[in-house]
């Protein structure tokens, strides 16, 4: 095992053009549980009933109550030690970008300065009338039922994709270009099974990356297309790794 955090350093010192693809498992080390799961929201709340846009439009305040758990979560959260190793890979110029399925802003306040949402960010506000977009600070948790747009009164929601809603196309677009450039992408505390995110390690193997994996657990992705399965939380690996570069 040690000889593959080595040779994954070496790597990235040889091919310098690294993406990180991450999901919820990298935020667990932050106290953030992952959806699905033991300690998973979905295990609380049914998410077509809470999650999806029409139980948004139809019935917000009851929404809201998962939406300020959700946030209070969040907001209490900071970035773990993978998080400040993937901003350290960056300042050190191997790592170009992070694509995330996460919602909870973690990367940007660890360094990371292209980080590509793909599923929207928690610690924004969106007006689903007029799209004005706010600063989701703290104290609106406590505003009920909900909290309203001081443009057009209309509800606000936090700018994350909800079931039924389309992944924004600035970050598709953003995505899939750094999924060509590419040389090493690393698949960081993702199952694999939530898309279209999950296209984008096939995309980056069939454009010729090297695919780093660091989970828990295999996945669809470590059997097709995995180069190294790195086994362990990646607070534990990504700062190993570090080490060798």
């Amino acid at each position: 095992m040690a000889d593959d955090y080595k040779k994954v350093a070496e790597l990235i010192k040889e091919k310098g053009y690294v993406v990180a693809f991450t999901g919820a498992g990298i935020s667990v080390d932050s106290g953030i549980p992952a959806f699905r799961g033991g300690q998973g929201l979905w295990e609380k709340y049914d998410p077509m009933e809470y999650a999806h846009i029409s139980a948004f439009r139809s019935n917000p305040s009851k929404v809201w109550v998962m939406l300020r758990e959700m946030a209070g979560v969040i907001f209490s959260s900071s970035p773990s030690p993978a998080h400040i190793a993937l901003a350290d890979l960056e300042k050190k110029g191997f790592l170009k970008a992070v694509i995330t399925q996460n919602v909870d802003g973690l990367h940007q306040l660890a360094g990371n300065t292209n980080v590509i949402e793909y599923h929207g960010n928690h610690r924004w506000l969106i007006c689903i009338g007029c799209s004005k977009k706010i600063p989701f600070e703290p104290h609106v948790v406590n505003v009920t039922p909900y909290p309203r747009c001081d443009n057009c009164s209309q509800a606000l929601k936090p700018d994350v994709v909800f079931f039924g809603e389309g992944i924004p196309m600035v970050e598709m677009i953003r995505a899939n270009d750094e999924v060509s450039r590419c040389r090493v992408m690393f698949i960081i505390g993702t199952s694999g099974v939530v898309y279209p995110a999950a296209d984008l390690p096939y995309q980056a193997k069939s454009n010729g990356a090297v695919i780093v994996e660091i989970n828990l657990e295999h996945t669809p992705f470590t059997s097709s297309i995995t180069d190294y399965f790195l086994k362990g939380t990646a607070s534990e690996v990504l700062p190993r790794i570090l080490q060798h570069i």
